[in-house]
């Protein structure tokens, strides 16, 4: 027990790397949290520091809730039971708690997408895996990254109870929809409005 408290801390600090905030610091000596939407997830870094690095921002974000989760069992040792399954889910509850209200930027974080995906790609990848081609197919249509990000939230629980994954797994990826959904709430207004800004794949001449 002490073990997976350990591991939640960890999990919560990790999650917490502000990785959009010290990319910006880094590369153009700016805080994030001024430009754009003011927000410090890889969208965000993606049109105000460039494509790259809001590439690199996303994969390091992914990776914060992928490798906490998928490494747990290895390194502490735990079978395959469903004590696993609630101890994950605490694990990558704290890893997407600690990216939206980080510790080290005043508890204000990201909408916890990336990290949320890595998340779900280790504890069912098949069904994250559909929902990761249904948000690129959306936002290849729509160039929306928001309304990619809000029908990924409604369809990976939907895709979690279709494939029978755990029931631990099964709600939570229902509470984390809700809470992505709630998150969006602006984005979701600005849609209705259409006033919501697209995302640009060009390259600027």
């Amino acid at each position: 027990m002490l073990l997976i408290i350990i591991f939640i801390i960890a999990a919560y600090l990790i999650g917490s790397i502000p990785t959009g905030l010290i990319c910006g610091r880094l590369l153009k000596g700016i805080d994030i949290r001024d430009y754009g939407s003011g927000n410090i997830g890889a969208t965000n870094v993606f049109r105000v520091v460039g494509k790259l690095p809001g590439i690199i921002v996303l994969i390091i974000d992914i990776l914060k809730g992928f490798v906490p989760v998928v490494m747990f069992p290895y390194t502490t040792g735990m079978p395959v039971s469903e004590g696993l399954c609630c101890a994950r889910v605490l694990i990558g509850a704290a890893v997407i708690s600690g990216h939206n209200w980080t510790v080290f930027a005043n508890f204000k974080g990201g909408k916890g997408i990336a990290t949320g995906a890595g998340v779900f790609l280790a504890i069912s990848p098949f069904s994250a895996g559909i929902t990761l081609v249904l948000f690129c197919i959306i936002v290849a249509l729509t160039k929306y990254i928001s309304l990619g990000s809000i029908c990924s939230a409604v369809v990976l629980p939907i895709l979690l109870l279709l494939f029978k994954s755990p029931l631990e797994y099964t709600l939570f990826g229902l509470i984390m929809g809700l809470i992505v959904i709630y998150r969006h709430k602006e984005n979701i207004k600005r849609l209705i409005k259409g006033t919501e800004n697209r995302i640009s794949f060009k390259r600027k001449r």
